[in-house]
C-alpha cells in the first residue's frame, strides 16, 4: 500500500526524499503545473484535480489487492505448491480463487471472478508464476501476488501512497487532538487537520526536519491523492487551511470494487487494526474477553473528535444503520484491577508468568488493543480474532514485539512498532497467575 493495517496497510517502511523534488518558486497567477507552489488564494489546477483522482483509482487497487492477498493467505488459498517435480512458493490455483470469490460472493459468476482478477494483472498486483499468461485464466494455473516475490513495482506514485498511508496509521493510533470536527465557511467537518498544525505533528514525529520540507511533503500526499482540501479549492498551505484524509485505508473492500471506474461514496470505518470486528452488521458492541472467558460488552455515544480523548475509543458504522448516527467503540477505563508497576511486575516471586505468542494478522488486523505504559497491558482482545485464536487475553502486559523489550514504553511507541512491523508479530507477556 506502513500498516497495525492492521494494519492495514503494503507494509513497506518507505522515506519520502524530498531533497530529490525540486520546485520552482512560488508565484501567482491563474494556471499551474501538476506540482508548482500555491499562494492561499490560488485554486488547484486541473491537472492536479485530474492527476489526484487518477491516482486516487491506484490507490484503491492497491488496497483492494492487499486486503485480497491477506484473505488469502488467512485461509489457505495462498500456499508452496508442487508441479513437475518443482516447488512454486507461495501461489494459489487460478480456479480456486474464483470458487472463493463466489463462495464470498465477491462476484456473481465466474466471468466477473476472471474479469476482476484480470484486473488485478493489468495493474501489477498477481501474475502467472512463470509469466506465461498474461490472462487469468479459468483453469488450474498457479498464479502469485507480486508482494509475495518481490517483484512489485515500487514506483514514485506507489512509494508516496504507502508513505502516506504509514502516516495515516501513526496518526490514528496516537492520542492527539491532530484530528477534529471543525468549520470552514461555516461548515462543519468531520475528522480534520489544520495545515500548520499537521506540520508541527511532522517534524516532532521526525517524518521531516524543517517546515519547508514537511509542506513539500503534505503537497506531494495531496497531488497523491493521500489528502485533501476539505472544499478541494486549494493545494497544501501551511497556513490555517483544513484539510482531510482523502481515502480511508481501514475500510474493508469489496474485491468487485475493482470494476467501479469512480470510487463509491461509502460509509467510512474508523476501526483500528488493533480494534475490535463487529460480530454482525447490527452489533456495534466493543467486546472483550477476559481470562475467564466471560464476554462483556459497551457502548458510548459518538465524540465529536476521534482523537480529543486519552481513552481508547474507535469510531465505527455500519451499513444498515446509515440513518443512525455513528457509536463509538470503547473501553472507557483501564481493564486492570489495579495498577502495577514495572518493579512489582519483575520482582522476584512475583505471581505473574510469561507466555510467547505468535500472531498472524487477518485482512482486518491482529485483534486487540493495547493501552497503559510502562509496561503496557492488552485492553482488549476480539473474540474471534488472530491474537484470541494465540491465547492473548486482557490484562496481560507486554514484554517484548519480535525480540525487542518493550516494558519501557508506553502503548504509542508499542502500536507504532507492529503496525511498521511484519504481518506476523511474537509477543512475550506476561500475566497474572490464577488472577
Amino acid at each position: 500500500m506502513k500498516r497495525v493495517v492492521q494494519g492495514t496497510a503494503m507494509g513497506e517502511i518507505l522515506q519520502y526524499n524530498p531533497v530529490a523534488i525540486v520546485h520552482p518558486p512560488t508565484v501567482t497567477c491563474r494556471f499551474h503545473s501538476p506540482f508548482s507552489p500555491m499562494t492561499v488564494m490560488d485554486s488547484l489546477s486541473m491537472a492536479v484535480v485530474k492527476r489526484a483522482t487518477e491516482l486516487e483509482q491506484m490507490g484503491e487497487v492497491l488496497i483492494i489487492g492487499e486486503q485480497l492477498r491477506l484473505r488469502l493467505h488467512e485461509e489457505k488459498i495462498i500456499k508452496d505448491r508442487r508441479h513437475h517435480l518443482r516447488t512454486y512458493p507461495n501461489c494459489f490455483v487460478a480456479r480456486e480463487v474464483i470458487d472463493w470469490l463466489i463462495e464470498r460472493k465477491e462476484a456473481s459468476d465466474r466471468t466477473i471472478a476472471i474479469e476482476l482478477m484480470q484486473k488485478m494483472i493489468d495493474t501489477n498486483i498477481i501474475h502467472h508464476v512463470c509469466d506465461e499468461f498474461k490472462d487469468f485464466k479459468d483453469a488450474k494455473l498457479f498464479y502469485r501476488f507480486r508482494k509475495d516475490d518481490g517483484t512489485f513495482p515500487l514506483d514514485q506514485e506507489v512509494k508516496v501512497f504507502m508513505r502516506g498511508q504509514r502516516l495515516y496509521e501513526k496518526i490514528m493510533n496516537s492520542d492527539n487532538s491532530l484530528l477534529q470536527a471543525r468549520e470552514e465557511d461555516g461548515v462543519s467537518y468531520e475528522r480534520t487537520f489544520v495545515a500548520s498544525q499537521i506540520i508541527d505533528w511532522l517534524i516532532q514525529e521526525q517524518e521531516a526536519k524543517t517546515r519547508s520540507e514537511a509542506e513539500q511533503l503534505c503537497r506531494r500526499l495531496l497531488e497523491h491523492a493521500v489528502i485533501q482540501h476539505v472544499l478541494g479549492k486549494h493545494h497544501f498551505v501551511d497556513g490555517k487551511l483544513l484539510y482531510q484524509f482523502r481515502l480511508n485505508f481501514r475500510r474493508r473492500r469489496r474485491v468487485m470494487e475493482l470494476l467501479i471506474k469512480r470510487p463509491q461514496a461509502v460509509v467510512e470505518s474508523q476501526d483500528s487494526p488493533f480494534c475490535l470486528r463487529k460480530q454482525s452488521d447490527k452489533s456495534t458492541s466493543f467486546l472483550s474477553v477476559s481470562p475467564g472467558s466471560e464476554v462483556k460488552a459497551g457502548a458510548a455515544i459518538r465524540r465529536s473528535s476521534m482523537s480529543s480523548s486519552t481513552s481508547s475509543g474507535y469510531f465505527s458504522s455500519s451499513p444498515t444503520l446509515s440513518n443512525s448516527p455513528p457509536v463509538v467503540l470503547c473501553n472507557p477505563k483501564s481493564v486492570l484491577k489495579r495498577p502495577v508497576t514495572l518493579d512489582e511486575l519483575l520482582a522476584p516471586g512475583a505471581p505473574y508468568t510469561r507466555k510467547t505468542l505468535t500472531i498472524v494478522s487477518d485482512a482486518v488486523g491482529w485483534g486487540f488493543v493495547v493501552r497503559g505504559s510502562k509496561p503496557c497491558h492488552i485492553q482488549a482482545v476480539d473474540p474471534s480474532g488472530p491474537a484470541a485464536s494465540a491465547g492473548m487475553k486482557i490484562r496481560q502486559f507486554v514484554v517484548s514485539v519480535n525480540g525487542l523489550n518493550v516494558l519501557h514504553c508506553e502503548f504509542r511507541a508499542v502500536s507504532n512498532l507492529i503496525l511498521t512491523g511484519p504481518r506476523t508479530i511474537v509477543m512475550e507477556v506476561m500475566e497474572e497467575i490464577n488472577p
